[in-house]
């Protein structure tokens, strides 16, 4: 876990908010972790989308789910 990424109680209570699958092909539910600390880092840093840290997946995929 990097500074700033959610901690494991803070996830606990809104983990529970996120859908854990969309459809056949969805990603597993901690791949909404890792999506939420990437939106929360690209916002906190106020950095570009494409300046993600990689460790959040990729830049694209993050930015798409953030839009919708």
């Amino acid at each position: 876990m990097a500074r700033g990424d959610l901690t494991d109680e803070e996830w606990a209570v809104i983990g529970e908010l996120l859908p854990s699958e969309r459809g056949p092909k969805s990603r597993p539910a901690h791949h909404n972790r890792r999506f939420l600390d990437g939106m929360l880092f690209v916002l906190r840093a106020g950095c570009p989308w494409r300046d993600m840290h990689e460790r959040y997946g990729k830049w694209n995929s993050v930015y798409v789910r953030f839009r919708r």
